[in-house]
């Protein structure tokens, strides 16, 4: 009996050339042997959305929010397009539709909006009309109709909050790699697949630098019960559930280790230590839309502190204005800023119930002479900030010295 619904997402290597986008035809249309209905999310082609952002700093240094999602939001139209046109060839029927067209209403702020509902109704039309619908992932329309993007690999999301308004049990991520990898295989040879993660896992080690999935997408999957199989798209082996804890004790306290190379580090120097200060200085970074990830605060001698706080590089720009005008505000003495970092973490829930995790990290550091920065914590994680010349480095050290090699 077939299943009800599928959501299945195709990366920009997924659909990167003719060839690529026939063989993503070829799957879908198999899939119809077990699902009654199938709705495909795709990202752009390729290298598309990069070469669309140099072509507008070609045009503009500074273009206009609305213009830029205009612009670059246009790429994932190809692929779904092209998409369609590539099982209609194959006898099967099939539409494409854009974000506004499918329904995905969003935030009212351009690049990085949160998609706030989605309306059904076409997309249930389409499907009872026996079509396969073809979505373009990373974009919505704003409450001015304006087309709006959620941020780069928001496609991921998109495919999830579909699932989610469609009920669809599971959702299929197709990437360039065959699962979730105790660390990128691409930089670690000896990574380990993962047969399936927990959510909360893949949530900390997607925020954290692992670029299988996008942090927004797991934690729509998490509060939906929406089980995500992250897929090759190029083969048909069994990749990664990601999905529920399992009830059973965990034996091993790390499951996955991540590495982040575009965090940039930013310390205002001498704050007046008065109540009060650190909230002016995360409240301002907030209302700019800022995502600020490590903070430490260090007291000096003369009654003042150095907060100093990592942003992504994307961000450095404006939060190194903001806070340098901070800086004059408060009283501070001045600014000081480090762009040549790398955030190491090491995730798992088993560290909960196992002790000396922290040491084992910071010692497999400390022997190797690769000094940390600042350190962050919480869990189920463990962060820190090195020298990013030390990072491939370290992490390789790391995921040995916690067994994740695949000969462990």
């Amino acid at each position: 009996m077939k299943q009800p619904i599928i959501v299945k997402k195709f990366g920009g290597t997924s659909v990167g050339s003719p060839e690529r986008i026939r063989a993503v035809a070829d799957r879908v249309i198999k899939s119809k042997e077990q699902y009654e209905n199938i709705v495909v999310v795709v990202s752009a082609m390729g290298d598309t959305t990069d070469d669309l952002i140099s072509l507008a700093k070609q045009i503009s240094l500074t273009p206009s929010a609305r213009e830029y999602d205009a612009l670059i939001s246009t790429g994932e139209n190809i692929s779904a397009a092209l998409v369609a046109m590539a099982i209609q060839e194959k006898g099967h029927d099939a539409i494409s539709l854009t974000g506004w067209q499918a329904g995905v209403k969003t935030e009212n702020i351009h690049s990085k909006a949160k998609i706030v509902s989605v309306d059904t109704q076409r997309i249930q039309n389409e499907l009872k009309a026996g079509k396969i619908v073809i979505v373009t992932g990373f974009q919505g329309l704003d409450d001015f109709n304006n087309i709006v993007t959620i941020g780069r690999g928001g496609s991921d999301t998109s495919a999830v909050v579909l699932a989610a308004a469609l009920k669809a049990p599971v959702c299929d991520i197709y990437t360039d790699v065959d699962g979730v990898y105790t660390t990128d295989p691409r930089v670690v040879k000896k990574a380990s697949k993962l047969n399936e993660i927990s959510y909360d896992e893949m949530l900390e080690l997607a925020s954290l630098g692992a670029k299988v999935l996008h942090p927004r997408s797991v934690e729509c999957a998490k509060v939906n019960g929406i089980m995500i199989h992250v897929r090759s798209s190029f083969s048909d082996v069994e990749g990664t559930l990601v999905k529920e804890d399992s009830k059973m004790e965990v034996n091993r306290p790390v499951t996955g280790a991540t590495l982040n190379e575009e965090e940039v580090m930013i310390s205002i120097l001498n704050v007046p230590d008065q109540p009060g200060i650190a909230s002016q200085i995360f409240s301002t970074l907030s209302a700019a839309s800022i995502n600020v990830d490590m903070i430490i605060q260090s007291t000096e001698q003369n009654k003042t502190n150095t907060i100093t706080f990592t942003v992504h590089q994307d961000d450095f720009a404006q939060a190194k204005t903001l806070s340098e005008h901070l800086a004059k505000q408060l009283g501070a003495k001045d600014i000081q800023w480090d762009t040549a970092i790398a955030k190491l973490s090491i995730v798992g829930v088993g560290m909960i119930s196992k002790p000396g995790v922290a040491a084992k990290f910071f010692t497999a550091l400390g022997k190797n002479n690769i000094n940390i920065k600042l350190i962050s914590t919480s869990e189920i994680k463990i962060s820190c900030a090195i020298d990013k010349q030390e990072a491939k480095r370290a992490l390789a050290l790391v995921h040995s010295e916690f067994g994740l090699d695949n000969n462990a």
